[in-house]
């Protein structure tokens, strides 16, 4: 019932839960309460993964099935016992984020409204070098589960090649996750230059299954977003719940667990069991801490063969060897037969533009396949928006389309400045440069 509160104790405190029977899952019936407990049984698990790190608040206030916003600065009210950081972004903007420990911190942020954790790659006492690299393995549409698997395989060995050991975990949404735990001796760029020379290695030993390909148009079967590792980039964390109507859960796996397991078996109603059967399988994460110098030695070979850098997303500096951040089909000579359909502040309603886009045109939707259908989570100011696209290169030219007006018309930036596009920097990447290593010097 709205306005009531319960108090609960944890880790020595009081923590106090707002409405804590507000259903947060509409189809399960999961309260904000249920949430609370979900994560109070995995808390170990949970903050092993955003534990001691600056996080970004993703609050959905109402709920999964509502819109959600980022809130980077700490809220004003707030108990003496949560901590903050301050940080920097590449916008030049400066925030104090939050920065959880214990169950009852993370408690005191899931009241508000966090159905996932969002943290930053790096630890609280350093913030200028990661000691997290991130493999995002994001399948193109219509590609199956097996197929991830069998990329996330490949990645392991790409990884062992390079004498690092990665965790994987289901993403609690349709890819998976692959953590690396690195000595914090390098810069976000170095880091981000590390994951794009794995990118790149795994499409070579996959060249069917797997892309590095930055622009959705050019992509195939999975693609391994290295761009998750630039600053300011997060990632849920391991047993974060999503805000899908299953609730599922980004849940740590062993290897050999890979290739047999089911992603929707992972909810906020099993994974507590499975916890307490089996603990965490991503418990050794921490003691497997492993040298960039292998990927960093891979990227300079690249760079002899040819292979520069890769675009950034939109709102970093440009980088010296950077190809142009624009992407294939608005350049003069377009590769891809790309129409706009609509842009919408939720999902829900871009697809519904979809749909009568679909009605309007019945002759030339069977054409096109999955993969053609370019959805697009934009970044806002505080929130995300969403575009829909097709590629329309598998219609006969004489049944395409032409660019219509956009259904619905959504201005992310409506009674608001946008964001100042970003100059180009000066050196090899926007950064510091690598500090000096803390091992021993050899001779």
């Amino acid at each position: 019932m709205a306005g009531t509160s319960e108090v609960i104790a944890v880790a020595g405190r009081e923590v106090t839960i707002s409405n804590p029977d507000k259903v947060f899952f509409a189809e399960l019936g999961v309260t904000k309460m249920e949430l609370v407990r979900y994560y109070l049984a995995v808390a170990d698990g949970a903050l092993r993964g955003a534990g001691d790190r600056p996080m970004a608040l993703k609050r959905f206030v109402n709920g999964a099935d509502g819109q959600f916003f980022f809130q980077k600065r700490a809220p004003e009210s707030r108990p003496d016992w949560i901590e903050t950081v301050e940080l920097s972004f590449p916008s030049g903007r400066t925030a104090s984020e939050v920065v959880i420990r214990d169950a009852a911190q993370l408690a005191w942020i899931i009241n508000l409204g966090c159905i996932d954790l969002n943290p930053h790659p790096i630890r609280a006492d350093d913030l200028d070098h990661p000691d997290e690299l991130r493999v995002d393995l994001d399948p193109v549409p219509g590609i199956e589960w097996a197929q991830i698997r069998d990329v996330a395989l490949v990645v392991r060995e790409s990884l062992t090649a390079a004498g690092l050991v990665g965790w994987p975990k289901t993403s609690g949404s349709r890819g998976i996750h692959v953590n690396v735990r690195i000595e914090r001796e390098w810069t976000f760029p170095e880091v981000r230059r590390a994951a794009l020379a794995l990118a790149r290695d795994v499409e070579q030993r996959a060249p069917e299954l797997a892309t590095s390909k930055w622009w959705k148009e050019e992509r195939h079967g999975v693609f391994i977003d290295y761009n998750q590792n630039a600053k300011d980039r997060t990632v849920a964390s391991a047993y974060s719940v999503r805000p899908r109507p299953d609730a599922r859960v980004s849940t740590p796996l062993t290897w050999d667990e890979v290739a047999t397991i089911d992603p929707a078996a992972f909810t906020i109603r099993t994974v507590p069991r499975r916890y307490a059967e089996i603990g965490d399988a991503g418990a050794g994460i921490d003691d497997a801490v492993g040298s960039l110098d292998g990927l960093l030695e891979l990227s300079a070979r690249h760079e002899t063969e040819g292979l520069g850098d890769a675009p950034w997303p939109p709102n970093y500096a440009r980088t010296i060897d950077e190809p142009p951040r624009v992407q294939p089909s608005k350049r003069r000579m377009s590769s891809k037969p790309l129409i706009e359909i609509g842009r919408a502040a939720l999902l829900v309603d871009a697809q519904a533009g979809l749909e009568r886009w679909k009605a309007r045109h019945p002759d030339v939707w069977p054409l096109l396949e999955p993969a053609d259908i370019l959805t697009d989570s934009m970044r806002g100011r505080s929130t995300t928006w969403t575009r829909i696209r097709l590629n329309l290169e598998h219609v006969p030219v004489e049944l395409r389309p032409e660019q219509a007006a956009l259904d619905p018309d959504y201005d992310p930036w409506q009674g608001e400045t946008p964001p100042p596009r970003p100059r180009p920097a000066s050196g090899p990447g926007p950064g510091p440069q690598r500090r000096p290593s803390k091992r021993p010097e050899s001779g």
